[in-house]
């Protein structure tokens, strides 16, 4: 039995980046949002296409500093900063702090003050801004980010020693497609050269990932003639996106090995060594991960008789479910599962502890080529 293992295709990776640069304005600057996959080699990968990384965590600037040393970050964000947090992204040398409330902002400027050297921050604003369709919303309403415009207009016109308050940010929701994005984008800069005289915004990431359709990609190219127009109606603006899981979901693979294949009261279940606590994706956004099967040489046991069945873990909870496929054809014991679409959001966000598990193995390549490789050996049960 081998491992479970993740693949990630940096090739693969560096090629859709460099189209997503190509597809922006040279004016807008590209940022990547670590949270989404903080792994070194991804990192490393991205850096000379990227403008720059948005940290959101004292393990996120410390990773940065191990996988791209003398690179400070450009952006560090995220609600309930703590003073260490704020005095860390200070001492990183991070170009822009994201201040989610106006206390935070006061916190900051103390211990700017205290350092000597002002805070450079942009205001992150919760805008009455519509994102109708949108799955997972952050803004337009009550919510634990950003603050209230009103506050933010205070806040600017009279920040506290120790602070440079250089525009807005807003990331108001995820799951946007590319007319949304435009008209969220333009909505958001004109609030904030109106209100606050903003010379920079940062319109944030949330661009829409079809885990139903793995061939399906944000229109970048439609994106950035959007922004192109929001730049040449503010000639002097300085603008930010800061995507993530839709620059990476696409460059990772998470490949398991079908364990054991039983039917229960009419249903097939495939049971593959690996589950939720390696690849919490699909638990986490409810949606069956999109998979392909590698026959196993010389595999004669149990198998599915090709109709719909239901990809589980190993662990002792039946929210243990990776896909649920009607199309999926026979699956035998042995045989390889390819989870595609596992590069954002993935292991960094699994539950990884529970039944202490061993961790996946991680490699770089082609992901197919690894699992068709894997397949060619004989089985052992």
């Amino acid at each position: 039995m081998t491992r479970p293992v993740y693949v990630h295709d940096l090739d693969g990776l560096a090629s859709h980046a460099q189209f997503i640069r190509a597809a922006l304005p040279r004016r807008v600057e590209l940022l990547y949002a670590v949270k989404a996959n903080p792994d070194p080699g991804v990192l490393q990968t991205l850096a000379p296409i990227v403008d720059g990384f948005e940290t959101a965590s004292r393990g996120e600037l410390r990773r940065m500093a191990e996988a791209l040393p003398g690179r400070p970050p450009a952006a560090y964000a995220g609600p309930g900063k703590t003073d260490e947090d704020l005095a860390a992204a200070l001492s990183a040398r991070v170009d822009r702090i994201h201040v989610e409330s106006p206390a935070e902002l006061r916190r900051l400027g103390a211990l700017a003050a205290a350092a000597g050297t002002p805070a450079q921050v942009l205001l992150r604003v919760n805008l009455p801004v519509d994102t109708p369709g949108v799955h997972l919303v952050m803004g337009g309403g009550p919510s634990p980010f950003g603050m209230n415009p009103e506050d933010a207009v205070q806040c600017a016109a009279r920040p506290p020693a120790g602070i440079e308050v250089r525009g807005v940010h807003a990331h108001l929701a995820s799951g946007l497609d590319a007319p949304l994005a435009g008209a969220v984008a333009a909505a958001v800069v004109r609030w904030s050269v109106t209100n606050v005289g903003a010379e920079e915004v940062d319109i944030g990431g949330g661009m829409a990932v079809d885990y139903a359709d793995p061939t399906a990609r944000f229109d970048w190219v439609s994106y950035g003639r959007a922004l192109n127009d929001v730049l040449d109606a503010h000639p002097g603006l300085r603008l930010r996106v800061e995507p993530g899981r839709s620059v990476t979901a696409y460059c990772g693979a998470y490949v398991v090995e079908v364990v054991d294949v039983k039917r229960s009261h009419g249903e097939w279940f495939v049971v593959v060594a690996g589950g939720t606590h390696h690849l919490r994706t699909p638990a986490a956004k409810g949606h069956s991960q999109p998979f392909t099967v590698h026959r196993r040489r010389g595999a004669d046991g149990p198998h599915s008789d090709g109709g719909p069945v239901t990809i589980v873990g190993q662990l002792c909870t039946p929210k243990d479910v990776l896909s649920r496929s009607a199309t999926a054809g026979p699956i035998g014991v042995g045989d390889i599962v390819v989870f595609a679409m596992a590069g954002a959001y993935a292991w960094n966000i699994s539950h990884r502890d529970f039944l202490l598990h061993e961790p996946p193995e991680f490699r770089t390549g082609d992901p197919l080529r690894v699992a068709s490789q894997w397949a060619a050996r004989p089985h052992q049960s």
